[in-house]
């Protein structure tokens, strides 16, 4: 674990007053069946409310995949409990696949998508999750400038894949703009962005754990590089140690799994849950103690 950022000091850990939620990245998998999270043959429709009887929270993934639609949206708010909270990410067109001449239409699409879960206050945050190819290259700053603004009045948390973007002038920029740097814990591979716990938004930190799967992230397939299955005793760094010093700089907080081949990751969130349990965290609306 690399040392927390030196511009962020926190002077000893006092009982936790941040908000913290706990999930998973998407919650829309059949195999989850298979692994015993979901009651086998349970219908996709529903598997949110299902999810939503462990956790206060979800990362909306197929928003990656597909531009988000307002009519899905509003059907999903009350599928879930009152204080469940969503985080959508980024299409890929905007992050993956950049249209350099139809973007900021793109850009307005998503916040018309996502329009009914701003309404209904259920938007916990934006996530911009940037692929290894974006460098800290010219273009592709002034790029993540243009589209910041583009979005701006939506929470949003940035996650750097490239290591270039390891830098003080980068976290003072996000901090300026109010925009939470995504803390990873990723294989350590030379040309990853590092697990660091800098926090640039004091409204909000943003953790994402994807597995320690070096060899599946260095194969390029999906299936081989979220396969990871954390045990205790990794996590416990996280859960005694760096995520109260990083809540301790902000007043809310999301975390998310996204190991999820055969059901790993809310095995791991539910087992991440207790250690901050233990630790003194009242987590969302639910309780791993069920």
């Amino acid at each position: 674990m690399n040392p927390t950022n030196p511009t962020n000091p926190t002077n000893g850990l006092s009982p936790p007053s941040c908000h913290l939620r706990v999930g998973t990245s998407g919650y829309s998998y059949p195999e989850w069946a298979d692994a015993g999270f979901y009651p086998p043959g349970i219908p996709a429709r529903e598997m949110l409310p299902r999810y939503a009887q462990t956790f206060s929270t979800t990362e909306l993934n197929y928003t990656w995949y597909q531009m988000p639609k307002a009519a899905a949206m509003e059907r999903m708010v009350p599928r879930v409990p009152a204080g469940f909270g969503f985080a959508a990410k980024l299409t890929r067109t905007l992050t993956h696949e950049i249209d350099p001449h139809g973007w900021r239409g793109q850009a307005a699409q998503f916040r018309e998508g996502i329009a009914p879960l701003v309404q209904a206050r259920r938007l916990l945050a934006v996530l911009i999750q940037l692929p290894p190819s974006f460098d800290r290259a010219r273009d592709h700053r002034l790029y993540l400038g243009r589209l910041l603004e583009a979005l701006e009045g939506l929470p949003l948390a940035v996650e750097f894949r490239h290591r270039s973007w390891a830098d003080e002038r980068v976290f003072a920029g996000l901090q300026s703009r109010q925009v939470t740097l995504v803390a990873v814990d990723v294989p350590d591979l030379g040309y990853l962005f590092p697990t660091l716990d800098v926090v640039t938004n004091p409204d909000l930190i943003y953790i994402r754990f994807h597995g320690r799967n070096t060899r599946g992230w260095r194969s390029g397939n999906m299936q081989k590089q979220f396969d990871y299955n954390y045990n205790p005793a990794e996590l416990q760094p996280w859960s005694s140690t760096t995520i109260p010093r990083m809540a301790a700089q902000a007043h809310s907080g999301i975390i998310f799994f996204n190991n999820h081949v055969r059901a790993q990751a809310p095995h791991n969130a539910r087992i991440l849950m207790e250690q901050l349990e233990n630790q003194g965290f009242a987590l969302g609306v639910q309780s791993s103690k069920r």
